[in-house]
C-alpha cells in the first residue's frame, strides 16, 4: 500500500530528499547554540570577559542565522516535494477513475470519489510534508541532543528518562484508538458531499417545488453528523498536547529542583546548567513532534488506504490492444443475462436472444424498469454481460479495443450531460477535427441549427457549467449532434427526445432516414409516435423481450404494446 501510493512523489523525490540533508545542518546549529551560550556564561560573564562574550556571541548569532537558513530552505523543500506528490496523485487517481468502468463507479459512488480526491490527498499531502521534516529532524535531534546532555551531566540526565514511558504510553492508546474514529469521520464527509452534489444538480427540482428549508434542514442534518464524528476523532488527539507539555514541564521543574541544589553545592557550573536545560526541552520537544508524527500517521492512514482502494481497484472492464473494427453496423445478443450485482439470481436481464440489421431502424419499449437502458448499454460495452455473448459488427464487444468499440457507436445517454464551454466546444466532443461544415450539417439533421443561430453568438455561445442556459430541448437535440459528429456505425438514442415536441421529433426522425440509411439507429422511447416507423419495435417487460416486430404486428399480437398506444392515443384525444 505505502509503495503504491508515495511511489507518486515522481519527479520530487530531489526535494524530498534534499530536505531532510538541510534538516541536519539546522538541527547541528541548535544543538551546538546551547554549548556556546554555557561558554559565554561560564567563561566570559563570570569572568568579566567582555571581549570574549561579544566574540562568542557574535558566533551565536551567526549560528541562529545560519539555523534559520537552513530551516527556511527545509520549509521550501519539504512544501514543494508534498505538493508536487499531491499533485501526481491527483492526477494518478484521476486517470484511474477514467479508465474505471460504470460498475466500478457504482461501487465508491460519485461522492466517495470526489472526497478521496479531495479532502483525503490533503490529509496525506500535509502528513507528507511533516513526514519529511519531523521524521528525520526529530530522531537527530532526540539523539545529538541526548549525548550533549549526558556529556554534560549523566546523573541529572536521569530525570527526563521518566518522561519518555510516559509519552510512549500515551502516544499508543491515541494510536491504537483514534484510526477507526478517522475512518468514521471520513466516511461522514462522503456523505455530506453526496448530499452537496445531489443538491447542486437538483437545485432547479428544490426550488421548484419550495423544497429550500427543507433541505437546509437536511444539510444541517449533514454537516453536524460530520462535526460530531470530527469531535470524536478529534478529543483524543487534543489529549496529546496537554500530557505532552505535562511531560515536558515537569521534567524542567525537576531539573531546576534537582540542577540548582547541585550548583549551589558546586557539582554543576551555572552556565552548564543553563545549557543542559536547554538541551532538555529540545529531547523532550523531539518526543513530542515524534508523538505529533505518529498521530499525524494514524490520521493520514485512514486517507491512505481509501486513495489504496482507488489506485488498487481492477476496473471491470479491462482494455485491451486489438486491430479488430467494426464489418459493419450489426448487433446480436446471444443468450444475454445481465445483473448489476454480478449475481445470477438478481437480474436486470433475462436470456435475451436478438438480431439486429446493420442499417436497421430499431425501437424499443416498455415500462420504467424494464431495462431497456440496460439492453443498450451492452452494446459500447459500459457493462460487460453476465453471461451470454454481445456481437458487434461481426465481432464479440470484448475482443475490440475499447476506443475502437465506442467510436463506433454513438450514444446519447438518457441524462443529456454538457460540459462548460462554447456549442462549438461541445459538439466536438463527438469529433475533435470536426470542420464547421460538419458541424453545421450534424445540428441541422438533430434540428439544433436554428435555435444555435439564434443566439448573438451562435455556434460560440458559451454553455455555462452543464449546459445551464438552453431547455432540456435544446441541451437533447445539441447532445444528439454531437453523437452524429462521430459519424458511426450504429447510434443509440436512449429516450434522447422526451423533451421535444412531436413536430421536432418527427422531422428529427426524417432527417435520420435520409441522412443516416446505412446506421444502425436504436431508439428508446416511452412515446410510440417515436419509434412507430421503425423498421421493428421491441417489447420488453421485466427484463425480458415479450414481443418484436413492426407497429401493425405488435397492434395485433402484443397485449402490451396495444394497451401502451391506446393509453397515449386516449391521452392526446383528451
Amino acid at each position: 500500500m505505502y509503495k503504491t501510493v508515495f511511489s507518486h512523489v515522481g519527479e520530487y523525490k530531489k526535494q524530498a530528499i534534499l530536505s531532510p540533508i538541510t534538516i541536519i545542518g539546522e538541527v547541528v546549529m541548535e544543538v551546538t547554540i546551547p554549548l556556546v551560550m554555557a561558554k559565554i556564561i561560564d567563561n566570559g560573564i563570570k569572568e568579566g570577559r567582555i571581549s570574549y562574550v561579544a566574540g562568542m556571541g557574535a558566533l551565536m548569532v551567526g549560528m541562529a542565522l545560519l539555523s534559520l537558513f537552513f530551516g527556511a530552505i527545509a520549509a521550501r523543500l519539504s512544501a514543494v516535494a508534498a505538493m508536487g506528490f499531491a499533485k501526481n496523485l491527483r492526477g494518478a487517481l484521476f486517470r484511474k477513475v477514467q479508465d474505471f468502468s460504470f460498475a466500478n463507479v457504482d461501487k465508491f459512488s460519485t461522492a466517495s470519489l470526489t472526497t478521496r480526491l479531495t479532502t483525503d490527498v490533503t490529509n496525506l499531502q500535509n502528513a507528507f510534508m511533516m513526514f519529511i521534516r519531523m521524521a528525520f529532524r526529530s530522531p537527530i535531534m532526540l539523539i545529538s541532543a541526548t549525548t550533549m546532555a549526558v556529556s554534560i551531566n549523566a546523573k541529572l540526565s536521569i530525570v527526563f528518562l521518566f518522561a519518555i514511558p510516559i509519552l510512549g504510553g500515551a502516544v499508543f492508546i491515541i494510536i491504537s484508538k483514534a484510526h477507526p474514529r478517522f475512518e468514521k469521520m471520513l466516511k461522514e464527509y462522503d456523505n455530506m458531499n453526496a448530499k452537496v452534489q445531489e443538491n447542486l444538480v437538483g437545485i432547479r427540482v428544490v426550488k421548484a417545488f419550495s423544497r429550500e428549508e427543507y433541505e437546509k434542514k437536511r444539510f444541517n442534518e449533514n454537516t453536524d453528523s460530520v462535526r460530531r464524528a470530527q469531535v470524536f476523532a478529534e478529543k483524543l488527539i487534543i489529549m496529546s498536547m496537554p500530557i505532552m507539555q505535562l511531560c515536558m514541564y515537569g521534567s524542567i521543574c525537576a531539573i531546576l529542583w534537582f540542577g540548582g541544589n547541585m550548583a549551589v553545592d558546586g557539582g554543576i557550573a551555572t552556565g552548564e546548567l543553563s545549557s543542559f536545560i536547554m538541551y532538555v526541552a529540545q529531547i523532550l520537544m523531539s518526543l513530542m513532534m515524534l508523538s505529533m508524527l505518529f498521530i499525524m500517521f494514524v490520521i493520514s492512514r485512514a486517507s491512505l488506504q481509501r486513495i489504496y482502494e482507488v489506485l488498487s481497484e481492477e476496473p471491470t472492464i479491462k482494455d485491451k490492444e486489438s486491430g479488430i473494427s467494426a464489418e459493419d453496423g450489426s448487433v446480436s445478443f446471444r443468450n444475454v443475462s445481465f445483473s448489476y450485482f454480478n449475481d445470477m439470481n438478481n437480474l436486470a436481464l433475462s436470456h435475451i436472444d436478438l438480431d439486429i440489421l446493420s442499417g436497421e431502424t430499431i425501437g424499443i419499449i416498455g415500462g420504467t424498469g424494464s431495462s431497456k437502458t440496460s439492453l443498450v448499454q451492452l452494446i459500447p460495452r459500459l457493462y460487460d454481460a453476465t453471461e451470454g455473448d454481445v456481437i458487434v459488427g461481426g465481432h464479440n464487444v470484448k475482443e475490440y479495443a475499447l476506443d475502437t468499440l465506442r467510436d463506433q457507436v454513438a450514444m446519447v445517454l438518457q441524462k443529456n450531460v454538457l460540459f462548460s464551454g462554447t456549442i462549438k466546444e461541445n459538439l466536438r466532443w463527438g469529433n475533435e477535427n470536426a470542420t464547421d461544415e460538419e458541424i453545421v450539417a450534424a445540428c441541422k439533421s438533430a434540428c439544433a441549427h436554428d435555435f444555435i443561430m439564434n443566439f448573438p453568438d451562435g455556434y460560440d455561445t458559451d454553455l455555462g457549467q452543464g449546459g445551464v442556459n438552453v431547455s432540456g430541448g435544446q441541451k437533447q437535440r445539441i447532445c444528439i449532434a454531437r453523437a452524429l459528429l462521430k459519424k458511426p456505425r450504429i447510434i443509440i438514442l436512449d429516450d434522447s427526445t422526451s423533451a421535444v415536441d412531436t413536430a421536432t421529433d418527427s422531422s428529427i426522425r426524417k432527417a435520420f432516414r435520409e441522412d443516416l440509411a446505412d446506421t444502425t439507429t436504436i431508439i428508446i422511447a416511452q412515446r410510440i409516435s417515436s419509434v412507430m416507423d421503425a423498421d421493428r419495435i421491441i417489447v420488453m417487460d421485466n427484463g425480458k423481450i415479450t414481443d418484436v416486430g413492426t407497429h401493425d404486428q405488435l397492434m395485433q399480437t402484443s397485449s402490451i404494446y396495444r394497451e401502451v398506444y391506446d393509453s397515449q392515443q386516449k391521452g392526446a384525444d383528451e
